[in-house]
């Protein structure tokens, strides 16, 4: 199921959550609050990234508006893959 993605895309808005999870399995964990107008209410996006290389740049870029690129997988067998199934593989920093 990892070599087949359902959907994928990008969005935008401030990781304001980021950590490294799991017990046999380690995976990045993360949510990214998508603001659409100043003063209303976030909606969370929450996603995993595997790769400890785009992992870096998450963290080097946090408090930042930032857009992530994903693939969506459905359907893995076990939460060893990660917690979502929103699979990160790219981040470009966003002018605000």
């Amino acid at each position: 199921m990892l070599n087949w993605s359902y959907g994928s895309g990008e969005r935008a808005g401030y990781v304001q959550k980021f950590s490294n999870r799991g017990y046999l399995c380690k995976t990045w964990e993360g949510e990214l609050a998508m603001v659409s107008m100043p003063g209303t209410m976030s909606e969370k996006f929450l996603f995993t990234v595997r790769e400890d290389a785009v992992a870096q740049k998450i963290n080097a870029n946090l408090g930042k508006k930032v857009a992530l690129k994903y693939d969506q997988h459905i359907g893995l067998p076990t939460s060893c893959f990660g917690d979502t199934e929103y699979f990160v593989s790219d981040i470009t920093v966003l002018d605000d």
